[in-house]
């Protein structure tokens, strides 16, 4: 391509579907991946996530992921739209849309919520990582990037360039969270992929610097699970998920409905009692109480 989808697509262009005739406006871009860009759109006042591909094969294997899906969910509606659009730069591009996810990255959201919401975070991501293999498809290209944190720790998944059928060779993929990079297995797309993948996801979570440092300073010949199992050790808040890591990076979980069923052990309530406190609440109640000590004290030194 000798355009870019930028150049193609600026803010204000109205994108019209060949065949269905759906109009959508461009607001921005909101990201790009190997094989496509999606923009944020507005279409009767509502906001649309469309993505744009290069490919149509390619983009074909992504809907047919996400209808796969929709159709394992009775009233889910992942997909809006799917049609061919003719761009400023005279050629015809296909296209998908889905709804728009309004949330934060899971760094965020555990920056604003604390640590102690890690457990809930995590079961709903691997939720969601079953949901997708019970239908046959890894998803392949997991990393923060891929995932949006909402309420309550909620988490969607996003882009689904890298998601690939079970049995094949995964499509998409990115170097840090690859089992294959470090030498822990294959690339054919079953469980052991995605949750490879995250295990790795948190310990980039808890160890941004010192994993990038790592992954600079081995040899390829030395990439190994071991290697992310002694840095997750070394830090306090993964500790606890030692056990449940290394089966993870050894590929000893035989699906993810077994992985989220041993994940449960840090979700029991007294665990999260702290945190289900929003922390203005506290700090509200913590004024009240000294505000009516300090009435009290002048009403009682007043009486006397």
């Amino acid at each position: 391509m000798t355009t870019s989808f930028e150049e193609s697509f600026p803010r204000g262009t109205v994108i019209r579907g060949k065949w269905r005739q759906g109009s959508y406006r461009v607001e921005r871009l909101l990201g790009a991946g190997a094989n496509g860009k999606v923009f944020l759109v507005e279409r009767d006042r509502s906001w649309y996530a469309l993505k744009v591909g290069s490919d149509a094969v390619d983009l074909q294997s992504e809907v047919n992921v996400l209808q796969s899906i929709a159709g394992r969910k009775r009233g889910a509606s992942f997909l809006v739209d799917v049609d061919d659009c003719r761009a400023l730069d005279g050629r015809e591009y296909p296209f998908y849309v889905m709804q728009y996810v309004r949330g934060s990255t899971l760094s965020d959201y555990l920056s604003r919520h604390g640590m102690e919401w890690l457990p809930v975070v995590g079961y709903s991501l691997l939720m969601k990582l079953a949901e997708l293999h019970e239908a046959g498809w890894t998803f392949g290209d997991l990393k923060l990037e891929n995932v949006i944190a909402l309420d309550y720790g909620r988490v969607e998944l996003i882009d689904f360039g890298g998601a690939t059928a079970f049995g094949k060779s995964v499509r998409q993929f990115t170097e840090i969270y690859d089992r294959g990079y470090w030498n822990a297995g294959s690339r054919t797309a079953e469980a052991g992929y995605d949750l490879f993948s995250f295990a790795v996801l948190l310990i980039q979570l808890c160890e941004h610097r010192r994993l990038s440092q790592l992954t600079a300073n081995l040899l390829p010949q030395t990439r190994s699970p071991e290697e992310l199992l002694r840095l997750a050790r070394s830090n306090p808040e993964l500790k606890p998920f030692d056990g449940w890591l290394r089966k993870a990076l050894l590929g000893e979980f035989g699906s993810v409905r077994e992985a989220a069923a041993s994940w449960q052990q840090w979700m029991r309530p007294e665990r999260r009692k702290q945190s289900e406190t929003p922390r203005w609440m506290k700090g509200l109640f913590a004024v009240s109480a000294i505000l009516l000590a300090t009435t009290i004290y002048w009403l009682l030194r007043t009486g006397s």
